[in-house]
């Protein structure tokens, strides 16, 4: 009897096989014609008006009737061919970069921007400008491949490989991408003479002034795809498991160490070329593992990994397009192609985390933070010292900056008998100095909140899309309506968080809300924000980027009585809301079931403490712009004094959350006055190794 079924399975493999190939063909000659059709359409977009049969008889001498070609010729040779050469290159680089990092980490959301290789590459591009040093195209490359390859190795150091899941290996990369970030702001700021242009390159774009940069690119391009395609096989068996590759033979510490120097060799060279175009990393390997599904053979890295590079050419060809079919000739040229790319890259992060089902140790619950039970004398005492800090870090704010303040000069202001010169420092400061210490005091609020109802001690505002949201809504209407009043920036603001937030919420809880998805979610609305963001203040004010690096720097500079005004009245209000119901937070942080065993309305409930944040990030955005990781170290910190009990941690987290700005802020006024560092870098770069500290004690505990 079992006869019969084994011929009638036997044939069965038989025609597949045969027909792998053929199939594999047909998926390389559609992508090729792809490409070549886009190609041809990229070529007759620009600022001047030639057509596609006017490029043709400038290269075919025989097709032109009159011999007058020299203007289409200088403009395919000097502008459109070059730039066209440069998608193709940067796109299949990445591609090709992106495949290896997701079968070396067997996560599928690695990638040169998850890893933070672009991140790494950029900040030692632009350190490199700043100190005013012109190097040539090869050094340059060597500098953008060591940044991007210790960034990258220090990402998978923490997420152990990618194997503690998907969402610890997008945290440690976010994490440490924003610290790097913030580096590269203070550069930009600090070195603004030095770094003309770097913001928008930045975003990474195709833009290029003949075909030098190209060229000398292509032959380390050409090296690292050979290298990386003699790696092909080993990556198929260590895609069986680290034992059977052991068992078969394959070193698979030295297969991922020499595969992830291979791939952010091939990530530095396109950064070297046009800058970090985000997401293309992503996105071309998720597609090319999709197409593979349906054509069995493709998943084979021998054929996987150029599949990859050809998806990725018309990743980034496809966003040029769309890119030059929305937006004027005239001010398309000046938008990075690598918006475009963020904004898809975006998308695919958001799929993928709806499909992701993760339980690691990135989504313990906020109570096991703190196993710790506090005395009420131990948190009276945590209490006294933080009030005793939160007053001489005011009056260190006011003392401190580009102008040493006396304490009698400030006693003597207060009173109104201060001279004119002292008067005229304080009278700038102390917005500024409240602005922080308001300012602080919400986003750790607001984190606290996000952190309990997320049950993840690794989530705030700026990861979960909040702080990002709100920055798109208050720079948007500060661009178009220059001279606004604060309410109206306000109200904008609020309103384009809890649409983001709104957004992620309905996004993870799709297939059931988890912490995991939340928070990957949320950071690919974040990234898509900041790519809407960049893209806002290129289009409306592309020689006022100041403003933007200012703001999402997180500054203080400027700051008046009435942009502080809205953030003091939502803490008025949210501050004993979340006090009154601590003891639901407390439920909520809890798990899913105990809640609703004890009456408590779980939905409702989650939704309007989430709400509550939203407004105090859009508040909190309005005094200090995008503030990071203060609302990830506040709460956290809290939990570790006094306990994970809310009527506890609330209160000293929000003393924390204060402190911590107003130190910040004082810092960046007097490290190195009269130049000012922006208080969110300053928090950034605390934040990040603080917050890399948190994972990798996680990782100690597994």
């Amino acid at each position: 009897m079992s006869a019969p079924p084994a011929q009638q399975t036997a044939p069965a493999p038989g025609p597949t096989t045969e027909g792998r190939p053929l199939r594999v063909t047909a998926a390389f000659a559609l992508g090729l014609v792809l490409l070549l059709v886009l190609s041809a359409v990229h070529l007759t977009q620009g600022t001047a008006r030639l057509g596609l049969g006017e490029l043709v008889r400038a290269l075919l001498p025989w097709a032109s009737e009159n011999g007058d070609r020299g203007e289409a010729v200088a403009v395919l040779l000097a502008s459109r061919a070059p730039r066209l050469a440069a998608a193709v290159l940067v796109g299949v680089a990445v591609g090709i970069s992106g495949a290896v990092l997701q079968s070396v980490a067997r996560n599928p959301l690695a990638s040169p921007d998850t890893l933070a290789v672009n991140a790494g590459a950029w900040v030692s591009v632009v350190a490199v400008a700043a100190a005013g040093l012109s190097l040539p195209f090869g050094l340059r490359g060597l500098v953008a491949f060591i940044g991007g390859l210790a960034a990258s190795a220090l990402v998978l150091l923490v997420a152990r490989g990618g194997a503690a899941g998907p969402t610890r290996l997008i945290l440690a990369g976010q994490a440490i991408a924003l610290a790097l970030h913030a580096l590269t702001l203070v550069l930009l700021m600090l070195f603004a003479q030095n770094t003309v242009g770097l913001f928008a390159w930045g975003s990474g774009s195709t833009v290029q002034s003949g075909v030098r940069q190209v060229a000398m690119a292509t032959p380390v391009a050409a090296l690292g795809i050979l290298a990386v395609m003699l790696l092909a096989h080993r990556l198929d068996v260590l895609g069986l498991g680290d034992d059977s590759a052991r068992v078969l033979g394959v070193g698979v510490r030295r297969t991922r160490v020499i595969a992830v120097v291979l791939a952010v060799l091939l990530a530095a060279t396109a950064v070297t070329v046009a800058g970090p175009i985000g997401f293309v990393g992503l996105c071309a390997p998720v597609i090319a593992r999709l197409v593979a599904r349906w054509v069995p053979g493709l998943g084979n890295h021998l054929v996987l990994l150029p599949f990859s590079g050809l998806v990725g050419a018309l990743v980034v060809i496809g966003a040029d397009v769309v890119l030059r079919l929305t937006i004027p000739a005239d001010k398309g040229i000046a938008v990075p192609t690598g918006i475009l790319t963020s904004l898809a890259g975006a998308i695919i992060l958001v799929w993928l985390a709806r499909r992701l089902r993760d339980g690691g140790p990135a989504a313990t619950p906020t109570r096991g933070a703190s196993g710790t039970v506090r005395s009420r004398g131990w948190v009276a005492g945590v209490g006294a010292v933080l009030v005793v800090a939160a007053v001489g870090a005011f009056v260190a704010a006011l003392l401190l900056g580009d102008r040493l303040v006396l304490l009698g000069d400030v006693l003597n202001w207060a009173r109104g008998a201060s001279g004119r010169e002292v008067t005229f420092v304080l009278d700038q400061r102390w917005p500024r100095v409240l602005a922080a210490l308001l300012g602080g005091a919400a986003l750790a609020l607001a984190g606290t909140i996000v952190q309990a109802v997320c049950r993840n001690p690794l989530a705030e505002p700026s990861l979960l899309g909040v702080t990002p949201g709100a920055g798109v809504g208050a720079v948007t209407i500060g661009l178009l309506v220059p001279g606004i009043g604060i309410w109206p920036v306000m109200a904008v603001a609020t309103i384009a968080a809890l649409g983001t937030f709104a957004l992620v919420y309905w996004l993870a809880a799709g297939r059931g809300l988890s912490s995991d998805r939340i928070v990957l979610v949320g950071i690919g609305m974040s990234t898509g924000a900041l790519a809407v963001t960049t893209l806002v203040v290129i289009i409306v004010s592309p020689w006022n980027t100041n403003l933007a690096l200012t703001w999402l720097a997180g500054s203080t500079y400027g700051r008046s009585v009435g942009q502080i005004l809205p953030v003091a009245l939502c803490l008025l209000v949210a501050l004993p809301l979340t006090l009154i119901g601590s003891r639901t937070l407390d439920l909520v942080a809890l798990d899913e079931d105990v809640p609703r065993v004890l009456g408590v309305p779980l939905n409702r409930a989650r939704l309007g403490y989430l709400t509550l944040a939203a407004v105090l990030t859009a508040a909190a955005a309005c005094a200090l712009g995008a503030l990071a990781f203060v609302g990830l170290v506040a709460p956290h910190a809290a939990r570790a004094l006094v306990g994970s009990r809310h009527s506890r941690a609330v209160p000293v987290a929000v003393g924390l959350g204060a402190v911590l700005v107003t130190v910040a802020d004082t810092i960046g006024r007097t490290v190195i006055a009269p130049t000012q560092i922006a208080a969110g870098l300053v928090t950034a770069m605390i934040g990040a190794p603080y917050f890399i500290w948190l994972l990798w004690r996680a990782h100690a505990r597994t």
